[in-house]
């Protein structure tokens, strides 16, 4: 459920430098970064060179996905500015993990559990610790929506993905049938992407219907190259070393099939990471964090956010990088004023 809706105005309360938590870190710090993935690693950076000697907790497999975040788990990029040659999403975050070290920043790999917002300076907790900051910055991300069918996991990032963006032109899928999972505007925009590059695109809508925008379906429906298969469910992903098929069921008939696949593409959504602000912060109707426009305040004093947990129309690395430049460029501005 939707946050109600806020002011962005600026409240007046002291920075204080030091406070006594018994137990606890008394040292304040000017900023806490919470997330690993492109976002949460730029404003590390862009803030240990402004000598704001930033603290960054990466999480432990915090929404079941290694520090990183979502590029862990795709094994090549070739659209990530800087690189000729596709780069593997590892040793990308590798990278940007040891440049963010290298300026000065010091990474915990350990998890939030809360934040309290309110206070002043702000507290952060983590295994029982409460941290104490004057400005945080949130980059947690989204978590892709799975199905959880039989072989996923085993053909995960072998012919599954959840972004048609980041993967569907890659060499093992091009020229090749591919299946995209949904019926909203998410999956009829993936569908006709990947429409430039498969032999042909089957989608699986469950329902007799599409729930994406009139436009969207339009699109869907005059491609030649894709079809729809209502009232159809995945049962099984299948395969050898490398996906080769999903077994479907259509779910009035209860008729059983495989459809000969390369590729599949999970376009059910996406869940972002959220949970542990416990309300505190606006968001949309589906949960993502609400910033200011043009900027990455969350309208909550020294509170900012940038990545794909305040993003969901583009999710790209290297948006996320970009907003989090933002992040830090305005907590640096803000703590200066």
């Amino acid at each position: 459920m939707a946050t109600p809706a806020f002011s962005f105005g600026t409240m007046n309360t002291e920075n204080s430098t030091q406070a006594q938590e018994q137990g606890n870190s008394t040292t304040v710090e000017q900023v806490i970064i919470i997330g690993s993935g492109p976002a949460a690693h730029t404003a590390a950076i862009y803030a240990a060179r402004a000598q704001l000697a930033p603290l960054m907790f990466e999480g432990f497999m915090a929404g079941g996905v290694a520090a990183g975040g979502q590029l862990t788990t795709t094994t090549e990029i070739e659209n990530f500015p800087g690189f000729p040659e596709p780069v593997g999403g590892p040793e990308l975050m590798d990278r940007m993990r040891a440049q963010s070290q290298n300026y000065g920043t010091r990474i915990k790999t350990e998890t939030v559990d809360s934040v309290d917002l309110k206070s002043n300076p702000k507290k952060v907790v983590v295994g029982g610790t409460v941290y104490l900051t004057k400005a945080i910055i949130i980059a947690t991300g989204a978590t892709a929506k799975r199905l959880g069918i039989p072989g996923e996991e085993a053909y995960w990032q072998r012919g599954i993905s959840a972004c048609a963006v980041c993967d569907g032109a890659l060499p093992i899928f091009r020229d090749k049938p591919l299946v995209v999972i949904g019926g909203g505007d998410t999956a009829c925009e993936e569908a006709s992407y990947l429409s430039k590059f498969a032999s042909h695109v089957h989608m699986l809508v469950r329902r007799d219907e599409l729930r994406a925008s009139k436009a969207m379906q339009k699109r869907v429906l005059e491609n030649s190259k894709i079809t729809v298969h209502w009232n159809t469910e995945a049962l099984e992903a299948v395969g050898d070393q490398l996906l080769t098929g999903v077994k479907v069921i259509q779910n009035k008939t209860r008729e059983e099939s495989l459809i000969e696949a390369k590729g599949l593409f999970f376009a059910i959504g996406h869940e972002p990471n959220t949970g542990f602000l416990e309300g505190q912060l606006p968001t949309d109707e589906t949960g993502y964090l609400v910033t200011k426009p043009d900027s990455t305040f969350t309208g909550v004093e020294g509170v900012y956010a940038c990545g794909d947990v305040k993003d969901k129309v583009y999710r790209q690395a290297i948006t996320a990088a970009g907003s989090g430049c933002m992040a830090a460029l305005e907590v640096e501005r803000w703590l200066t004023e």
